[in-house]
């Protein structure tokens, strides 16, 4: 078998697969409609904070109905005309995907551990779409061993939250904060702090982005 070199200069962004998470109100929804050409896959119901954005979106109640969805994005000439796609949130879905599993097992532990895997196939499957995929995720809070707050992507099952970053080119944490002036101000972190977890895989972002997804998209290079 004859062997394809290739070159890493040639490597570019055509598709961004991004992972935000934050806390509840901190506007990781409003985020969606500054992607191009989203459709929105929502299993939270919480789409208020962007209705008149003229926006399709469809429903996730079941892991049926999540299928459905990859199925048409995969293969339908209908969402061919969609460049990006949003999964609001993968929380929200996870815990469906365990409700599921729970009803089918008796031990609680077989449960976890099959929702882990489905989810590890379904979060891999969505993020190989030829689009742009934005996952969202509520937040997890945790302290170490020295008493300090810790922020993360919140999933059940520990193994599936700790795998979460691999999964994703960026995975960044959306913050509320107050300037000098005590004006709240909303920013995309884009690199850890040791307490909050984020992760830049280009090395092109800055510590902080404004919270606009198209922006972030267009600095890597991507449409």
């Amino acid at each position: 078998m004859a062997i394809n070199l290739q070159n890493t200069n040639t490597v570019s962004a055509s598709s961004i697969k991004l992972l935000v998470y934050g806390q509840a109100g901190a506007g990781k929804t409003s985020l969606i409609p500054t992607m191009p050409k989203p459709v929105i896959l929502s299993a939270e119901g919480g789409l208020l904070s962007i209705a008149g954005s003229d926006i399709p979106f469809i429903a996730v109640n079941s892991m049926d109905e999540l299928r459905e969805a990859y199925t048409w994005l995969a293969g339908s000439d209908e969402a061919r005309a969609y460049d990006s796609v949003a999964l609001d949130s993968i929380s929200e879905i996870a815990e469906v995907c365990l409700g599921h599993e729970k009803a089918k097992a008796k031990d609680p532990r077989q449960a976890y551990g099959e929702m882990q895997t489905t989810m590890a196939e379904a979060i891999r499957s969505f993020r190989d779409l030829p689009k742009h995929v934005l996952m969202t995720a509520k937040l997890e809070k945790s302290q170490d061993e020295m008493g300090r707050m810790l922020y993360s992507p919140s999933m059940p099952g520990n193994k599936t939250g700790q795998s979460l970053p691999y999964f994703f080119d960026l995975m960044l944490a959306l913050r509320v904060e107050k300037d000098a002036e005590g004006v709240s101000q909303r920013g995309l972190m884009c690199d850890s702090d040791g307490l909050w977890q984020a992760k830049d895989r280009s090395g092109k972002l800055d510590q902080w982005e404004n919270a606009d997804l198209g922006a972030i998209i267009a600095k890597l290079g991507a449409k």
